[in-house]
């Protein structure tokens, strides 16, 4: 599955956004992922990498075939390892990604939709349509609530 997003910021960027496993795209995530969790924000490497991977669906941006963002849908009811690169940000990459997991989670019948946000992404998750549905809690050293999102 894949779906097209132009996304403006200097210029005109084609991002495209591709469901894929891990199987098929482990390196492009794990060059996505190691920046994004392992060094900006001290994720221990043995917390980021587990076994819910290989069987998770995995959405990968990529613009000019470079890999720019992912996140992972388990069970297409829980929407995690969201992560866009820093020269990325800002741009509207990962919104397209939350637009084109939630569409996923819909078309395979799902409700409900949950996300542990890390506390400075509330407002981002809110705009989507998340609503705050736990108290801060700490998860691998940085700030987090559970969110969700009624369908």
């Amino acid at each position: 599955m894949q779906a097209n997003v132009k996304i403006s910021q200097v210029g005109i960027y084609q991002v495209v956004i591709s469901q894929v496993t891990w199987r098929e795209a482990e390196e492009q995530l794990r060059r996505i992922r190691t920046p994004v969790f392992i060094e900006e924000q001290n994720v221990a490497e043995d917390f980021e990498w587990d076994e819910i991977d290989t069987t998770a669906v995995h959405l990968l941006a990529t613009c000019n075939s470079n890999a720019i963002a992912c996140l992972r849908i388990i069970d297409y009811q829980k929407i995690g390892r969201m992560a866009v690169l820093k020269a990325w940000r800002g741009k509207g990459v990962g919104h397209a990604m939350l637009v084109e997991a939630i569409k996923i989670c819909k078309k395979h019948g799902s409700k409900c939709i949950k996300l542990s946000a890390q506390t400075h992404a509330i407002g981002f998750y809110q705009q989507a349509g998340f609503k705050v549905v736990s108290d801060e809690y700490c998860d691998v050293h940085i700030p987090h609530v559970d969110m969700q999102l009624e369908l």
